[in-house]
């Protein structure tokens, strides 16, 4: 598709995307464009400074594994919009559930006049969610709503207040998750005063824990618990099974199926947040499975509706049953577009066996980031699972956090049309988040040009 295609298609407001794309890396200017630098100018002019940008090449299509940008240049993507279209930008079974949603009404407020979608994507989520117990779910539009939710409902189920979050947290950018939220700059710098009752405990870190085993960790987190807020005031613990921005953490084995117990003994009910984690993301629908872990609460989005705004808590019917009518709820939570999104994204999950997808995918990123990590002692460690994978970058001779080369390195991968995300406390992990129809050439040239660009870093 030339630059002069891409206009008329944005002119004509009928972008090309899904599949139909060519699926191939393509430049035909310098990243950003012309277009899209103009487009800049104006974003400046009209938008809040406060909303940033990591790759201002602006987008007229995307699907599979590619995004098309205004100028013409078609991008490998390595992000998946921050793991929302796990099945593709665009997929037709989307596509077709929406466009038949939309011909019958956008809108009506479920609190209000209700509708059938609205039931059928709980009832699935009831269904798909870990455990055999009786369960109810509850529909709102973002990861950092459901997360407020899932706390008002651990509140009123307990009578208690305190809420444990960890080191390197991240649940979201309003007051109450912001105070959730660990990292500063720039989630929380000078947004303050965040709401009350939230306290931090250590979370385990196996690259930097010093040997800490996942037993050994969990003693000293609830130690820290048990001794600075006590298991009689507090409501609940919410903790990502794999931390998102915070660095792809993954804690080490019978870390969360110690800190499960624990709040079992205590009536603490425990929260996991799968925003980022959840819908086949991390090799199995949602990461609380690898170690066999039941939630009493889960935190749904980003992947559950294709690039739909809509948010979930899904868990056990005594907590999410408490509340009283008219407590929980809100404008758009459960929009019918963004059901009807979700019940074909859930059955794109499950019918075109994305799990397994998706540690098909883990496989080819684990092999050739292991493969760099060999060859470069700038790369202190690989982590994640499935298809949310991550390098964390040090100097090689200290092993303190090199965020600069993890700036260059990003900046390299965008100007060559590879998508990469950061993250992390301080800044120097490398996040790969493909979406789950990516083919795996594309994949693989995609960590091709994310390995030059190390090289020359």
């Amino acid at each position: 598709m030339s630059a002069t295609e891409v206009t008329t298609v944005l002119n004509d407001a009928k972008p090309l995307g899904g599949p139909s794309l060519p699926q191939e890396r393509r430049l035909v200017t310098a990243i950003p464009g012309p277009q899209s630098v103009a487009l800049s100018a104006r974003k400046t002019a009209a938008v809040s400074a406060g909303v940033g940008v990591t790759l201002p090449a602006y987008v007229v299509a995307a699907g599979g594994g590619v995004v098309v940008d205004v100028d013409g240049n078609s991008l490998i993507d390595l992000g998946s919009g921050i793991a929302v279209t796990g099945v593709g930008n665009s997929a037709p079974r989307i596509v077709a559930a929406v466009a038949a949603q939309l011909a019958q009404f956008t809108h009506t407020c479920f609190t209000v006049s209700p509708y059938d979608s609205y039931i059928d994507v709980a009832e699935a989520l009831n269904r798909l969610t870990p455990g055999d117990h009786p369960k109810r779910t509850a529909l709102f539009n973002s990861g950092a709503e459901a997360v407020e939710n899932a706390v008002k409902f651990a509140r009123f189920f307990t009578g208690k207040q305190a809420i444990v979050a960890f080191d390197h947290a991240y649940h979201g950018r309003t007051t109450l998750t912001m105070a959730l939220t660990a990292k500063n700059q720039p989630y929380k710098n000078g947004f303050g005063p965040f709401a009350p009752e939230v306290y931090r405990a250590p979370l385990s870190y196996p690259y930097r824990d010093g040997g800490l085993s996942g037993e050994e960790a969990a003693r000293r987190t609830i130690l820290q618990i048990e001794k600075q807020i006590g298991a009689n005031n507090l409501a609940a613990v919410i903790i990502e099974p794999i931390q998102g921005e915070g660095g792809f953490i993954v804690p080490a084995r019978g870390f969360l199926p110690a800190l499960v117990a624990w709040c079992r003994e205590n009536n603490v009910v425990f929260i996991a947040d799968e925003v980022q984690t959840g819908f086949a993301r991390t090799g199995d629908m949602f990461a609380s499975e690898s170690e066999g872990i039941v939630p009493d609460l889960m935190v749904l989005a980003k992947g559950i509706a294709g690039g739909f705004p809509l948010s979930a808590v899904t868990g056990r019917a005594d907590i999410m049953d408490a509340p009283q009518p008219g407590g929980i709820g809100g404008t758009y939570g459960g929009n019918p577009l963004a059901c009807a999104a979700a019940l074909a994204t859930i059955e794109s999950y499950e019918s075109d066996n994305l799990v397994q997808r998706a540690r098909d995918v883990g496989v080819i990123l684990s092999e050739r980031l292991g493969a760099l990590q060999n060859a470069d002692a700038r790369i202190g460690d690989v982590r994640g699972r499935g298809a949310m994978m991550a390098i964390e970058l040090v100097d090689p001779a200290t092993g303190e956090p090199d965020a600069a080369l993890t700036a260059r390195v990003a900046a390299g991968a965008h100007a060559q049309g590879v998508i990469v995300l950061t993250c992390g406390t301080y800044g120097n992990v490398i996040r790969f988040l493909p979406p789950l129809s990516i083919t795996d050439d594309l994949l693989r040239e995609g960590l091709q040009v994310v390995a030059e660009v190390l090289a020359g870093a």
